[in-house]
């Protein structure tokens, strides 16, 4: 792969590539102080060297619209394009959060619709849409939690219970609504060690936070009783529902007892996310919570649309009403699948992780070898010397993006697979070869893996020291 210089790199001075059009209003002249000492250091090109420039770049770019994107626990599935087509109507585009109700009606009823399909499809009773992505949706169903309680005088309620199968961002939520945190084990079939939970609930307990299926792609086999477990003690149930994707028409979390549950219509609904946005993270709440979620919210007068703030409200989590743009693209996903499609997303969402789990496990350890959901999770340290790091570089060679990796931190060099619903059993297919041929180089020549990628522009990075020390301007 050949390096793709940078504009300035390529700049030669007297290049134009953009013809102004004359001053069409009067010259007004910037004050002295607002001048420029020197020409700014920008680079000189043609039209056509910026045009190719870019379309090689994104040439380089790997999306799900081109390759096979296996990122357990983010659901990166294909992305309609009905859905940007929507999204992309003038009407919508064109409207400001500030314009008055009457004028807005249509986004309103959208809105509105998108509420209560989101009630039907998680059996709750109210739901928010403000909050603007998978973390700030349970960060805002905390706080509803935490107002909940207080509102009964309940102030000794200051522990949060987080199983070590949950997803990562669940113990800042906790710990950013002044929340302590006491983590819960898992048993040997992937489920919350009961005896554990048990020994936990107390009358300090705010509640639990449960990712159900969970980071190791389980169901968890005792729900019920888990739930009966946490409201017993006064606790309240809290469902990460960033996995959500194995069980829309399947099972409805509030009819499992849960009090509150984020969704990620950015995953689950299918808008794309990856690079860090945008997203979308509305909350679902029980009729007792329901006073206490995030507003504004959309409700119906007659035959207008008004926006209102729950009574005892925890206020607004963000600016306005939260990211429409994700909202429309929801709101079509869910139109075109129907409930009949959603059942059947999930359905082969499920299907096509167990098809993959059972095709690599000859291959690969997978430590909790049970049904899985749209998720499982395998080992990489398939033979003495080898690490999942480097079965993830190798795969870049054959093509692919690796899996999430080495998480969930329960499982020893954690290789996190999900091929969602999308793709088809020869793309599955493929990717299992790959796999299988990765593990005979692991035996047969292991420095090819401890070396690799070798088809990249450079190779082994480190990574830490980029996240930690980021270089963000040209320094040449």
């Amino acid at each position: 792969m050949l390096y793709e210089p940078l504009l300035f790199e390529i700049s030669k001075p007297g290049r134009v590539g953009v013809a102004l059009p004359d001053l069409d209003v009067p010259e007004s002249p910037l004050p002295t102080e607002f001048l420029r000492t020197e020409e700014p250091n920008l680079p000189e090109l043609s039209e056509l060297d910026v045009a190719r420039h870019f379309v090689r770049l994104s040439q380089k770019n790997y999306s799900v619209d081109s390759v096979f994107y296996p990122l357990g626990s983010c659901t990166m599935k294909y992305n309609p394009k009905v859905n940007e087509a929507a999204a992309a109507k003038p009407k919508f585009t064109a409207t400001h959060p500030l314009q008055p109700e009457e004028t807005v009606q249509g986004n309103l009823q959208l809105m509105f619709e998108l509420q209560e399909m989101l009630k039907e499809i998680s059996g709750f009773d109210g739901v928010s849409l403000q909050p603007a992505a998978g973390a700030h949706g349970e960060f805002s169903g905390v706080l509803t939690m935490r107002a909940y309680h207080l509102s009964r005088g309940d102030t000794k309620r200051t522990k949060m219970l987080i199983p070590d199968s949950a997803h990562g961002t669940n113990p800042a939520s906790s710990a950013m609504s002044g929340f302590t945190v006491q983590e819960i084990p898992s048993d040997d079939r992937g489920n919350i060690d009961l005896d554990a939970l048990k020994a936990a609930c107390d009358d300090t307990v705010v509640g639990l936070m449960i990712t159900n299926p969970n980071t190791l792609g389980m169901f968890e086999e005792h729900v019920e009783e888990v739930v009966k477990t946490v409201h017993d003690c006064g606790g309240l149930v809290y469902g990460d529902g960033a996995n959500l994707n194995a069980l829309m028409g399947i099972v409805r979390p509030g009819d499992l007892g849960f009090d509150v549950m984020h969704f990620n219509l950015h995953k689950t609904f299918s808008t794309p996310h990856g690079g860090g946005g945008p997203g979308s993270g509305p909350i679902g709440v029980s009729e007792a919570l329901a006073p206490f979620m995030p507003g504004p919210i959309v409700a119906k007068d007659g035959e207008m649309y008004k926006l209102v703030t729950p009574e005892h409200s925890v206020g607004s989590v963000k600016a306005f009403y939260g990211n429409f743009g994700v909202m429309v693209r929801a709101y079509t996903y869910i139109r075109m699948m129907g409930a009949d499609g959603l059942r059947a997303v999930s359905e082969n969402a499920v299907l096509n992780a167990n098809y993959m789990r059972v095709k690599l496990q000859d291959a690969y350890h997978v430590p909790f070898n049970r049904i899985c959901m749209h998720e499982f999770v395998a080992e990489g340290d398939i033979i003495e010397g080898i690490h999942t790091m480097d079965i993830a570089k190798r795969l870049i060679d054959y093509g692919y993006h690796p899996p999430t990796v080495y998480f969930p931190l329960i499982v020893h060099e954690a290789l996190m697979i999900e091929p969602t619903e999308t793709e088809s059993k020869e793309t599955m297919d493929g990717f299992i070869d790959a796999l299988h041929k990765i593990a005979e180089e692991a035996k047969t020549n292991p420095d090819l893996l401890h070396s690799a990628p070798h088809t990249t522009e450079l190779g082994r990075l480190d990574e830490v020291q980029a996240a930690r020390h980021p270089v963000l301007k040209y320094l040449g």
